[in-house]
């Protein structure tokens, strides 16, 4: 194509007539459109190069027009497109001049026509340098836009990655706390019966109805749990309230059926936490006493909740004493209770005893205290204790 061009602007000549195209024409065409391969690897020099062959064309006695110069405003847009700005600048102001310098030396005739023309000329290499700049910032646009697109996509993905991974962490906490509850009580109270089973039958006739109770427990809550994932559309779901602190003493009834003698006191007015605060609460100490049955050597445990103005404190311990459990793989029970604490702005420390024995305690953060107080079972807002 810059050939072609060149072979119409030599089609041009001093008189405005059109005549064919002279030999020299033929030459600057081949000469600087051979040159126009290297434009991609060597811009700077390529334009030099070209330059330099649309000197030649007044020299030659050929009319110089930007058709002419084809060659150097092709290399003029590459090197804008390529390079620097500060490149561009210093190499195409001199190259701009060069083009025309020698013009009026070898035209007698010299006007004011060929004056803008000259001008027109000069001119054409910036003219093609502005438009190579400027499709180098539409290019490094493109480029942004789609490294925007492409983070997005990948911020998206790891967004929806770690929201699945998040909520699946808590159907695995809700079924431990539900289920793996459940299945310690009925493994106490299976053997239970089996201990009693020769020597104190009816002991063990209520020991089985505590037993099939449990299970069924265990099946509707695992029911309730896995009903988490349903779909939005199904029909069924769980409709049971979520258990809290009220229901703690029927909790602590089914572990003393199951052989674990369990203490309750309560310290402080105890008012309505709020429901996140109220189901975390309860469940530490629902997995603080089913990892007693499971892992320590006693055969008794004490819960105290204490209640302030901005706070109320979940303890469980147990007094270490009894004959040991069997070795148990590590399980997962404090993990979830310290993320459940973490969750709702608590906070949760766990560990041995100096006087023997473990000790679960929870910090569980409360709303500004209300006029009213109530207890969680209802009853008068003093300190009490039960068995």
């Amino acid at each position: 194509m810059a050939f072609v061009l060149c072979l119409l602007g030599g089609l041009l000549h001093d008189d405005d007539t059109l005549a064919p195209p002279p030999a020299p024409t033929y030459l600057i065409a081949a000469v600087s459109s051979a040159m126009l391969p290297a434009r991609h690897r060597a811009p700077v020099a390529t334009t030099m190069a070209t330059t330099v062959c649309g000197m030649l064309v007044a020299p030659l006695g050929l009319l110089p027009s930007p058709l002419v110069i084809a060659p150097a405003l092709i290399s003029a847009y590459s090197l804008a497109v390529r390079s620097e700005l500060r490149v561009v600048v210093a190499v195409l102001l001199p190259s701009a001049a060069l083009l025309v310098a020698f013009t009026p030396f070898f035209e007698t005739d010299f006007s004011w026509e060929d004056t803008s023309r000259l001008v027109t000329v000069a001119a054409s290499p910036l003219v093609a340098a502005v438009f190579g700049r400027s499709a180098q910032h539409r290019r490094a646009y493109l480029t942004v836009v789609q490294e925007r697109a492409r983070r997005a996509e990948e911020t998206r993905d790891s967004e929806a990655r770690r929201k699945v991974a998040e909520e699946r962490v808590r159907i695995a906490r809700e079924l431990h706390d539900l289920v793996a509850h459940q299945i310690t009580l009925a493994n106490a109270q299976a053997a239970v019966a089996a201990h009693l089973f020769d020597t104190r039958p009816e002991q063990t006739r209520a020991s089985l109805e505590e037993l099939v109770k449990t299970t069924r427990q265990a099946l509707d809550d695992l029911r309730a749990t896995v009903g988490l994932l349903r779909q939005p559309d199904d029909t069924s779901a769980p409709t049971d309230p979520a258990p809290g602190l009220s229901q703690v003493p029927a909790l602590l009834s089914a572990f003393r059926r199951a052989g674990l003698e369990v203490w309750m006191h309560e310290d402080g007015t105890a008012r309505l936490p709020p429901p996140a605060v109220d189901l975390t609460a309860y469940r530490i100490i629902q997995e603080a006493l089913t990892n007693v049955t499971k892992h320590a050597p006693t055969s008794s445990a004490h819960v105290r909740i204490a209640w302030n103005r901005d706070h109320v404190t979940v303890t469980v311990t147990d007094n270490g004493s009894g004959s040991p459990t069997p070795e148990r793989p590590p399980g997962h029970g404090l993990i979830g209770m310290r993320e459940r604490a973490t969750a709702v702005g608590g906070t949760l420390t766990a560990g041995a005893r100096l006087q023997g024995g473990f000790l679960v305690c929870a910090l569980l953060p409360l709303p500004a205290a209300e006029n009213t107080a109530r207890r969680t079972d209802g009853t008068p807002a003093e300190a009490r204790d039960t068995l």
